[in-house]
């Protein structure tokens, strides 16, 4: 990010629509972020956007998992009501996501990067992704870094300069990989198509989002050597994953699978076969993912600083879901709702309109995202969606207690490790308690976040929480009944 004495400065009229620069990184956790806490990773860039920005402590996904979170968010609508509740479905054409409804608003839209919210594997789509009228008209797209489609076009960008994409097995652990060199990253090259955009579109008359879409620090954990090198010297002060032997027991059947190895032992990663180093090793690569991404977001926002729109232009950072990392004994993600797999870091910057340096605690669910953008953009509220503007809270502090009372996370068989039965899930937390039902089994999970952060000591069958359980089971029967969709409308009394 460029010093601030070398920006240049726009006036921003109160009717002048920003434009928005979307960037959603995938599987990263809120707390590998330095302005999260995290003091071991370096995120200069991302650390100065929430000092003149606003940080949500409480962000939540609606989805543990990819395809349904996103889906969710584009849209402002929960899983069940869009339909899109597993990875490998496609999202309904007749679904409207956020970005349709400002490009019909004369925002100019672009992408670069992943989407996926439609069946995402080369047997079920050959060249790429199904699109919906999803908005974009710029639309450089990466599902990820494999060169699994002709339309890919980090692959493209790689043949054009005699490159080609390959990583190399790290000599001390079968579980990291040492990625594509820094300059020929995946994460640079989608870097550099937003960089190229903020350039394209400085000066021009109408206002522009563009989506920013990561594949990092998804696994594999495969960073740039350089970046995982400058853990590898202070590996014995990386923290080993957070898990108390026989603390999945009292829990759902499909943890403990996963703790023999991740998707149901189809990506490995089984927790007992490895070591300490391993450990540490997997999450020093995972985190040097999250320093690399922040350097690229440091790109960006340099190219708005360069193009005098950095005062115009909201900035958004987040996550579409979290990533277990080892902790409760378990890799990646699956139909489970601990913190590390929902709770995402969100940010939203726009010095010209909204007042910087804020940290908010109040619980956040991504589906809030839409209609916010929409408000932001001086655009009356869709019927359609479901979630809840921000607005009010960023723009006056004296609404940041009163958003939400909690949140709601749904997991519909979502991916198709777990068979037999099949996984199906939903889960309610409160700022004090959490809930998790997992549907077709007689038990279920109840935490006191207050007093068990980590959510180790499963509190279902205690009798004293009784009352409480009882109590979160209604509310999550309410939240579930509330994400029927609200369309069409009723036109008439009868």
């Amino acid at each position: 990010m460029g010093p601030a004495g070398n920006r240049k400065k726009n006036t921003v009229k109160s009717n002048q629509a920003p434009n928005i620069l979307w960037i959603c990184t995938d599987q990263q956790r809120w707390d590998t972020l330095g302005c999260y806490g995290n003091k071991a990773v370096k995120t200069p860039n991302l650390d100065r956007l929430a000092a003149r920005g606003v940080l949500f402590e409480s962000a939540y996904c609606q989805s543990p998992v990819c395809t349904p979170s996103r889906a969710s968010f584009l849209t402002g609508r929960y899983p069940r009501t869009t339909g899109c509740r597993q990875n490998g479905q496609s999202i309904a054409a007749q679904e409207t996501l956020i970005t349709r409804l400002l490009a019909d608003n004369g925002y100019a839209c672009g992408l670069s990067g992943k989407l996926h919210i439609s069946a995402c594997h080369p047997s079920a789509a050959p060249v790429m992704e199904r699109r919906i009228d999803d908005g974009y008209t710029e639309f450089h797209w990466s599902h990820h870094p494999d060169p699994d489609w002709p339309a890919n076009e980090y692959t493209q960008w790689l043949r054009q300069h005699n490159l080609s994409y390959k990583k190399q097995p790290h000599p001390e652990s079968a579980y990291v990989d040492r990625g594509m060199p820094a300059e020929h990253h995946h994460t640079r090259w989608c870097a550099r198509k937003a960089a190229d955009f903020v350039q394209a579109y400085a000066g021009f008359h109408r206002p522009w989002l563009f989506s920013v879409n990561f594949f990092d620090p998804h696994h594999p954990f495969d960073p740039p050597p350089e970046y995982l090198e400058r853990y590898v010297h202070k590996l014995d002060d990386i923290p080993l994953p957070t898990y108390t032997r026989g603390e999945l027991e009292s829990k759902s059947p499909f943890q403990l699978k996963d703790h023999q190895g991740a998707y149901g032992g189809a990506a490995g990663l089984p927790f007992d076969q490895m070591t300490d180093k391993d450990h540490r090793l997997v999450r020093a690569a995972y985190w040097a993912m999250c320093d690399f991404i922040d350097d690229q977001v440091g790109v960006i926002l340099d190219a708005l600083d360069r193009t005098g729109q950095t005062e115009n232009t909201i900035v958004i950072f987040m996550s579409d879901h979290g990533e277990m990392l080892g902790d409760h004994g378990i890799y990646l993600k699956g139909p489970y709702f601990y913190e590390p797999a929902i709770h995402v870091p969100l940010i939203v910057s726009w010095p010209g309109g909204i007042g910087g340096g804020r940290r908010i605690q109040s619980l956040i669910e991504l589906v809030d995202l839409a209609p916010t953008l929409l408000d932001a953009a001086h655009l009356p509220p869709s019927p359609a969606i479901q979630g809840k503007s921000m607005w009010p809270m960023l723009t006056d502090s004296r609404y940041e207690a009163a958003h939400h009372d909690d949140v709601y996370c749904e997991y519909y068989n979502a991916m198709p490790w777990h068979t037999n039965p099949k996984a199906y899930g939903t889960m309610l937390r409160t700022n004090r308690h959490k809930i998790v039902v997992t549907h077709g089994f007689a038990g279920g999970e109840l935490y006191d976040l207050a007093q068990d952060p980590d959510e180790v000591r499963n509190l279902w069958d205690a009798p004293e929480h009784s009352v409480v359980q009882a109590q979160l089971l209604k509310r999550l029967c309410d939240r579930m009944a509330w994400t029927v969709d609200p369309m069409p409308h009723r036109e008439a009394p009868f």
